[in-house]
């Protein structure tokens, strides 16, 4: 449930008025130490969906969340202080925010609130073992020191894996605008998990670094397309690749599947468009159909076919590999092969108002010049024409980024 937006503004209430997204602090623990280090906390990228569009917490002064939860088990713990609560005698019996049941209510599960018996239970963390099947581990350079990790897949078969998911899902409400739970109970969801793996003495830790969901959707006739639902990399551990490393493995175990015929991916942030971009161009661009030569001539159903049958692109997306890395190889200082490269692509984005043109032509041959003349509304020649150039170079900067990656991963 969403609190009511309230506002105060003017008055001495307004003072009890705090952001969701200021007092609210994650932290993720191994040890009863690190309870109190807040060196390593983070803010919530979203609360909408638990205090409304205003994202703000009314009732308190010097108001500090703490959202708790242990590194590998993912055991959430709640705590809050505050100066000062507003008392309803002063409001006109308005009271002050239950944060905790509101947390409670919208996540469907109840951090606890008992601290000696949440440091008691980061005693069984060392004892944790990652869910699933074990897909890769790889190791990277942060800074001076080197991390490990290792990603898995799991099912709802899983013993003891639902229970896991439910709190896990916890996080994307926070970290993911207008994320949603999923129906765990449907057999068709594939779970991909990113643990990183800790040495301490002669244990080793398994920290949640993030994950993925997948649905399985039927394709006609005889094989199935995955949807990638929703992906989550921690905020203290973004910045690493270790998005592009869980997407490259998720994409891994499809290709090898003879009933997949293509990935697709649901409601895709920037972010991850970005990640999915350099992925599927770095792989395409050593396919014979998507070489130099080839690329000039145009986007071809052999591109289409060969990153289908390869890494299981969809049509869609294999375009946009193309202008991507079309443009890579284009030489935007020779007028004349710049131009080209730019119409193919407006030609592309020029679809749409083509089959608004087409949709008209219908609408006149069925309707009465009054009726036309009331649905008709016509977007300018010069509208037109500045709209595509704005979408392209909006669209062309995006494949820059893109490119520039290509080239830093090219040089390592």
């Amino acid at each position: 449930m969403a609190v009511t937006k309230r506002k105060f503004t003017g008055d001495h209430l307004d003072q009890y008025v705090c952001s969701a997204n200021e007092v609210i602090n994650f932290k993720f623990v191994s040890y009863a130490k690190d309870i109190d280090d807040d060196s390593n906390g983070f803010k919530p990228e979203y609360t909408h969906q638990f205090f409304g569009d205003s994202e703000n917490i009314f009732g308190y002064i010097g108001l500090h969340i703490n959202m708790i939860y242990s590194s590998c088990r993912l055991t959430p713990f709640f705590s809050m202080s505050y100066r000062e609560k507003v008392k309803p005698s002063k409001t006109g019996g308005i009271e002050a925010d239950n944060v905790h049941k509101i947390i409670c209510d919208k996540q469907e599960l109840e951090p606890s609130t008992d601290l000696d018996a949440f440091v008691e239970s980061l005693k069984d963390e060392s004892s944790f073992e990652p869910f699933g099947e074990l897909l890769g581990s790889f190791s990277i350079e942060n800074g001076e020191e080197e991390e490990s990790y290792s990603i898995y897949k799991a099912d709802n078969t899983a013993p003891g894996f639902l229970e896991y998911h439910q709190r896990m899902q916890t996080l994307i409400l926070w970290f993911i605008d207008a994320a949603s739970y999923i129906d765990e109970e449907d057999e068709r969801w594939d779970y991909f998990i990113l643990h990183q793996c800790v040495k301490d003495g002669d244990k080793k830790l398994y920290p949640f670094v993030g994950y993925a969901t997948v649905y399985r959707y039927y394709a006609y006739p005889l094989k199935i397309r995955p949807r990638i639902s929703q992906m989550l990399v921690l905020p203290s551990y973004q910045k690493r690749g270790l998005g592009t490393k869980l997407l490259e493995n998720i994409c891994d175990w499809y290709v090898k599947d003879p009933e997949v015929l293509d990935v697709t991916v649901e409601d895709p942030s920037e972010e991850f468009i970005r990640i999915r971009d350099f992925i599927d161009c770095k792989r395409c661009e050593v396919l014979p159909s998507f070489s130099k030569e080839i690329l000039r001539k145009g986007f071809s159903t052999d591109m289409l076919e060969e990153a289908r049958e390869s890494f299981k692109i969809n049509k869609k997306q294999a375009r946009r590999v193309y202008e991507i890395l079309r443009l890579k190889n284009t030489d935007v200082h020779n007028q004349e092969e710049y131009r080209a490269y730019r119409l193919d692509v407006k030609n592309r984005l020029n679809i749409p108002f083509q089959r608004e043109k087409l949709d008209m032509e219908k609408l006149q041959k069925n309707l009465t010049p009054e009726e036309l003349k009331a649905a008709a509304n016509p977007i300018p020649r010069e509208q037109r024409i500045e709209q595509l150039d704005h979408m392209y170079a909006e669209l062309e900067e995006k494949y820059k980024h893109v490119i520039d990656r290509l080239h830093e991963d090219n040089k390592s």
